[in-house]
């Protein structure tokens, strides 16, 4: 038997050692952000939570929207700016925002700023999701716990 901590502090949860599961091209425009995975650390399985640190000049993921998935994301420290269809705003520690599922609304957060952004992101682990990616030439489904990517035409990646 597995046993889980109670409690820990956030910032000593080991990074994940792979920094995007995208494919190239992809994949290396994630240089600069660093997750903490906190909802594996205890065994939860119905949604996650991620400790995410943004570096300067660094994003959270490429533009996109869930037509599953409700995220919500909680400013730590910095000032990122948030991309979203509405266009780009200024977000401060103690600011949040809600993504619901099937809203089509691609979003992100940029770090701007030569300071770290810290945040908390959390979503639901609904089987069968999918991500559009408004900006690129990608889209994505949720099967058997792993993302699969493709062209939008549907070709794979190599």
């Amino acid at each position: 038997m597995i046993t889980m901590p109670i409690a820990i502090a956030a910032e000593t949860v080991p990074a994940r050692t792979k920094p995007s599961n995208y494919p190239e091209p992809f994949a290396s425009r994630m240089a600069g952000r660093e997750k903490r995975p906190l909802g594996d650390l205890f065994g939860l399985t119905h949604f996650g939570v991620n400790l995410t640190r943004l570096a300067p000049h660094a994003m959270s993921a490429l533009r996109h929207a869930h037509s599953l998935q409700d995220e919500f994301i909680y400013i730590l420290e910095g000032h990122p700016t948030l991309h979203t269809d509405e266009g780009y705003k200024t977000l401060s520690p103690g600011m949040c925002a809600g993504f619901k599922a099937g809203s089509g609304n691609g979003h992100r957060l940029i770090n701007e700023t030569p300071h770290d952004v810290l945040y908390l992101e959390m979503g639901d682990r609904t089987p069968g999701d999918a991500a559009s990616y408004p900006d690129d030439d990608l889209q994505a489904v949720l099967l058997q716990g792993q993302w699969r990517f493709t062209h939008k035409d549907g070709a794979p990646y190599p």
